[in-house]
């Protein structure tokens, strides 16, 4: 089990991220999500709340170029489950929950992003509370080594998470042109009993330069409040939910 700030900091550019699991005091489920831009069109947004999950939003309107893949929202909640995902693909998952399908069905009619020469690879997860516990699922959509024609799909499932453990997956390997695609399965990383520690955590592991915004939730085990925290590199004074 990798620390959480050296998996996360492992290299300046890992795009985008999700991290699911349960926290050290083994009270929590852990929801994450972070955004990295290279570029004025994704460097220029921002997290804001939408009912009981978050939409990106453009911070300046006149800097928005293309809508189509920047633009959506990362996380929704359909009773006990919370979807988080890096792209639209998370009202595809919605929808099929809602319509009593599955998350792995769902996702096996999307998949990675049209913007080659990279490829991006869409990511999700699923994270669903039950009244002993909860349990959550991975997912990853990308090309076979950069190559479009072949379109690989791994679903990795997590029936009963270790407290203070959970799974890290994310869009890229590292910086590049193109972008090398994330490879392997999500890495174990150790998680804290705080979200204001593990947002601190993360924000600070995110390379600076390139970080664009965090979103980390707390769902408690056995009641109790459910925790948002929300920062945006370009809206620093925004207060945590």
């Amino acid at each position: 089990m990798t620390e959480l700030h050296a998996a996360v900091g492992r290299t300046t550019y890992p795009g985008r991220g999700i991290i699911l699991g349960r926290s050290a005091d083994g009270g929590h489920a852990v929801c994450a999500y972070f955004i990295m831009g290279r570029s004025v069109n994704s460097r220029n947004r921002v997290f804001v709340p939408e009912g009981d999950g978050i939409r990106t939003q453009a911070h300046d309107p006149s800097k928005l170029a293309d809508p189509s893949l920047v633009i959506y929202p990362p996380v929704r909640t359909l009773g006990r489950h919370t979807i988080v995902t890096n792209g639209d693909q998370t009202d595809t998952v919605y929808d099929a929950l809602a319509r009593g399908g599955t998350f792995e069905a769902a996702l096996r009619t999307r998949t990675f992003e049209p913007d080659g020469p990279h490829w991006t690879p869409r990511i999700s997860g699923l994270l669903t509370m039950a009244d002993n516990g909860f349990s959550y699922t991975l997912n990853i959509l990308k090309s076979a080594q950069g190559d479009p024609a072949e379109r690989l799909r791994f679903f990795y499932e997590y029936e009963a998470p270790l407290a203070g453990q959970g799974h890290f997956l994310h869009t890229y390997a590292g910086d590049g042109d193109p972008l090398p695609s994330f490879t392997g399965e999500p890495e174990p990383v150790s998680l804290d009993e705080c979200i204001d520690a593990t947002t601190d955590t993360l924000w600070n592991a995110l390379n600076e330069e390139n970080r664009v915004a965090l979103f980390v939730r707390f769902l408690p085990v056995s009641g109790g409040p459910t925790q948002t925290r929300i920062r945006n590199k370009l809206a620093p004074s925004a207060k945590d939910a």
